[in-house]
């Protein structure tokens, strides 16, 4: 299993470039001009995709699945809002909710990886990068057939109500390739039983979280002075979330 690990470490982290020999004098420098700016740039962007684990890792705009879209746009007028105000406070919450629900689905992976004997190597392969992409995949297919079917028959992604975040795609290919795939799906319907189906107040974001309602406020608050003393309005924030 170790030799196994390794070949796929090599397949899927290695970023070396390769080119034809023909092409020598056309070959483009591998770092930009300013390479300290490069290597900033690609560490906020991992930094970026740790923190926020997006569901579509490979859309940049994060606009293609409402959860995405909510989380970004969140995070947005978030930058644009004075920190410590009032406004600037509510939207950390709902950012800081939206990040809690994702982080607990990856810690459930986690979890069983690290059951299945991957302590050590457990992280690498729950890290999706946003250059992922289903061609690159060895057995797309399956691995969909896989993720409909943790998505239907556990409870491992919080809810059944939203599809599947597309990053669990990635990762499932990588478990079909080391072999452990049907094992770690065997121990997710273990370790995660579906819920009761007729429980009515299930959450379709886990954590009392509505986008529609979230989207809505980020629209009002952009046209909105920001304002600390406005206790009405803190109230009225206060009683959509309970």
């Amino acid at each position: 299993m170790g030799s196994a690990f390794g070949r796929f470490c090599m397949q899927f982290f290695c970023c070396c470039c390769v080119t034809d020999e023909e092409d020598d004098d056309e070959k483009e420098p591998l770092l930009p001009p300013d390479p300290l700016e490069f290597f900033n740039r690609e560490v906020q962007k991992r930094r970026d995709e740790e923190t926020n684990l997006w569901s579509t890792p490979g859309d940049p705009s994060h606009s293609e699945r409402d959860d995405d879209r909510t989380l970004y746009t969140l995070i947005q007028a978030r930058n644009k809002t004075r920190m410590g105000s009032t406004g600037y406070r509510r939207l950390s919450v709902d950012i800081e909710a939206m990040r809690d629900t994702r982080r607990e689905v990856r810690d459930k992976w986690k979890t069983i990886l690290e059951n299945l004997g991957f302590m050590a190597e457990a992280d690498s392969l729950l890290n999706v990068s946003a250059g992922a992409s289903q061609d690159r995949m060895r057995d797309a297919a399956a691995a969909r057939a896989m993720l409909n079917l943790l998505h239907t028959e556990t409870s491992i992604f919080n809810s059944s109500k939203n599809p599947p975040p597309e990053r669990y795609l990635f990762i499932l290919d990588r478990l079909i390739y080391l072999d452990i795939a049907e094992d770690f799906v065997a121990k997710a319907k273990r370790f995660y039983p579906p819920k009761d189906s007729d429980d009515s107040d299930e959450d379709p974001m886990g954590l009392g979280i509505n986008l529609p309602l979230l989207l809505a406020r980020v629209e009002a608050m952009n046209g909105v002075p920001d304002d600390d003393d406005d206790d009405d309005e803190e109230k009225s924030y206060e009683s959509d979330r309970s």
